[in-house]
């Protein structure tokens, strides 16, 4: 019967991330109520786990997620130090546990710093993602010795069970991010052949003129090609130029 009830709790989350996928907003709105499901089986009334959740993407900003107020200031410190463990499970794709940080001296910095939030042990674990896309689950309590053997394999089965929803979530949040860069370099061009056709007309240059002039006065103003287009556009007094693109 265990078994039994086992399987359909990892049915329930499995089925739960897959709708969290889905119905998320972004990468970050999934981080975030990742985080909270992560503490619901770990906290008690009287002794609350916190938890943060750290993204790392090529050409992006570091992601920090939580399940709450308290974790996201305790999870800020991962990038306010020079080293710390979730930067080192993420990197080196293998648990850091921390029973007590005021008698570690691994990450000395780090350390004094989340004891000075009230923590007390720490548990960070890798999530198994895709090419250089790194991330961590930090679990923070303001107890010693919190994150014991059970608690351990409880939470190294939930990351195991999550990092494919994550996977699936980083790939959604690439594939909207470029088709958001599409459909702007795709406007941008559209205000800049329209801006060279009016420059065209005016001036009865050729479309090699046209740019040319357009690029010098994108110099002499200091001011973005796209922006010097915009405006030439916009003196016709017709509005923005517009773009269908359907991605």
């Amino acid at each position: 019967m265990a078994s039994e009830s086992t399987a359909k709790t990892d049915t329930s989350i499995t089925e739960h991330l897959h709708e969290l996928v889905l119905n998320s907003s972004d990468v970050e709105d999934f981080l975030n109520e990742l985080a909270r499901v992560s503490v619901r089986g770990l906290s008690d009334l009287d002794d609350e786990v916190l938890c943060s959740i750290t993204l790392l993407r090529e050409r992006k900003a570091a992601t920090v997620a939580s399940s709450g107020p308290d974790a996201q200031a305790i999870g800020q410190i991962e990038y306010e130090c020079s080293n710390s463990p979730g930067m080192a499970a993420s990197l080196e794709q293998s648990a850091i546990h921390i029973p007590d940080v005021t008698e570690d001296d691994r990450w000395p910095e780090y350390s004094a710093a989340v004891q000075g939030q009230g923590v007390r042990s720490v548990l960070a674990l890798p999530f198994d993602l895709e090419g250089d896309t790194k991330a961590a689950l930090l679990l923070y309590s303001r107890r010693p010795n919190r994150f014991d053997g059970r608690v351990l394999k409880f939470a190294a089965d939930f990351v195991s069970q999550t990092s494919l929803a994550l996977r699936l979530a980083v790939r959604f949040a690439h594939y909207s991010e470029t088709a958001a860069n599409l459909r702007a370099t795709l406007e941008s061009r559209t205000v800049i052949d329209m801006a060279v056709g009016i420059i065209m007309a005016q001036n009865r240059c050729s479309q090699l003129d046209a740019f040319e002039i357009l690029k010098t006065a994108s110099s002499t103003r200091n001011s973005k090609l796209h922006d010097v287009a915009a405006a030439v556009v916009n003196s016709l007094g017709q509005g923005p130029a517009r773009t269908h693109y359907d991605g």
